[in-house]
């Protein structure tokens, strides 16, 4: 599945939230480097379970950063969303009310919704009673919470949705907008969010068998190395303010930070059919929908799982499209961990800095060692002239999501 506008879809704003900080210039400081922002779990005592490491947003107090009343009603993963979402905006030169109400859309995509909130409630109805319940459960836990409070702050009335797909939601998200803007929303606000650090959210994750259970962190998520032993997971998230460039120019953007030029969707086949999974299917069809062949393409955001078979599948279907080696590689998001529904939005963030300044950011922990055939950009980033990128996702359960982004002249 892919999907186009009947024009360039630009970038015109990005605000993040991840353990690198809130602001994207302090974010690209660190993951532009390789500095590591894993650590042991505080947010909870994570001292009995086999997995103890996390990428966490230190220091985070939503009361620092929105209004009062709003605070009580809302999980932490839609603070996140909220507080992205202004300074994105703010990025992008709008305010709210800048835009006809109809011509403003919202995307997101999320994996376990007000995790936090809906736990802290549940605590209360068995250890107190119904009525010691918060009224605001009814929504905050909810998967659409995120698209829901954002389009009220800032006032959209236009198409609204959320999509779930675990890691491979966010670009879901992107390319739904981009859908959007074809059906002739002025302006989309798409992007992705987790926080669901909490102990059901923590056993619920590692019931798939998928996270690291390494306590060093210099060497816990070390994907494409025969030693990946899992992920570990973050918070965290990125929304990105997208346009049509017509109008994008016409009301005077202040900066088109990158096109998104293509974008593609598959569904892994059934387990035991035999058949290829659906990876190597969306890098052909998102470069298609872009018109970009494989050789004009500079560097490879990777989904980087974290576990050897899924590794190297994914190595498998770059070099089945670039050739081996053929292309430069990185996970820059071994410094956060993977922040599911939140990860890739901020991967397409890395992108946009990586063409703007024409370096390709390193993934860390995985030292010179052997790379699947991949041209992996480790331990140190890379100068080069990237002028398009490809960013890719993969969800438990088979989804598969590409997106190609390319610079604006």
């Amino acid at each position: 599945m892919s999907g186009g506008s009947g024009g360039r879809t630009v970038i015109t704003g990005m605000g993040v939230a991840t353990p690198h900080g809130l602001e994207v210039e302090e974010f690209w400081a660190a993951v532009r480097v390789g500095r590591n922002a894993i650590g042991p779990v505080s947010r909870f005592d994570a001292s009995g379970y086999p997995a103890r490491l996390a990428g966490e947003i230190p220091g985070f107090s939503a009361e620092d950063h929105l209004p009062g009343p709003l605070v009580p009603q809302t999980d932490r993963t839609t603070q996140l969303a909220l507080v992205a979402a202004d300074r994105a905006l703010r990025d992008a030169g709008l305010a709210p009310g800048d835009l006809p109400p109809y011509g403003m859309g919202v995307v997101t995509a999320v994996g376990a919704g007000g995790a936090a909130f809906g736990e802290r409630e549940l605590g209360r109805l068995w250890g107190l009673g119904p009525g010691h319940v918060s009224a605001y459960q009814s929504f905050a836990w909810f998967p659409a919470v995120n698209t829901g409070q954002l389009a009220i702050r800032s006032g959209s009335r236009g198409p609204n949705g959320v999509l779930i797909g675990d890691q491979a939601g966010g670009l879901d998200a992107v390319g739904q907008a981009r859908r959007e803007l074809g059906r002739g929303s002025r302006l989309v606000a798409a992007g992705g969010f987790e926080a669901s650090l909490t102990p059901l959210g923590w056993a619920a994750r590692l019931a798939t068998g998928l996270m690291s259970r390494s306590d060093r962190p210099e060497e816990a998520y070390a994907p494409f190395q025969p030693t990946a032993g899992g992920y570990v997971p973050g918070e965290g998230g990125a929304l990105l303010i997208l346009e049509e460039e017509a109008s994008a120019r016409a009301r005077g953007a202040r900066t088109l930070h990158a096109e998104l030029a293509g974008y593609s969707a598959t569904l892994d086949p059934p387990p035991g059919s035999g058949r290829e999974p659906g990876l190597r299917r969306a890098i052909e069809l998102a470069l298609a929908d872009a018109a970009v062949p494989p050789e004009a393409v500079d560097v490879v955001f990777a989904d980087a799982a974290g576990s050897p078979e899924a590794d190297a599948a994914e190595a498998r279907a770059i070099n089945a499209v670039f050739g081996p080696g053929g292309v430069p590689v990185t996970a820059p998001k071994t410094t956060i961990g993977r922040l599911l529904a939140g990860g890739a939005p901020v991967d397409v963030v890395t992108a946009v800095l990586a063409i703007r300044e024409g370096l390709i950011p390193p993934t860390i922990n995985v030292g010179t060692g052997p790379a699947g055939g991949l041209d992996l950009v480790a331990g140190r980033p890379r100068t080069a002239s990237v002028r398009t990128a490809l960013v890719l996702a993969r969800g438990h359960g088979g989804f598969n999501s590409a997106v190609v982004l390319r610079a604006v002249d």
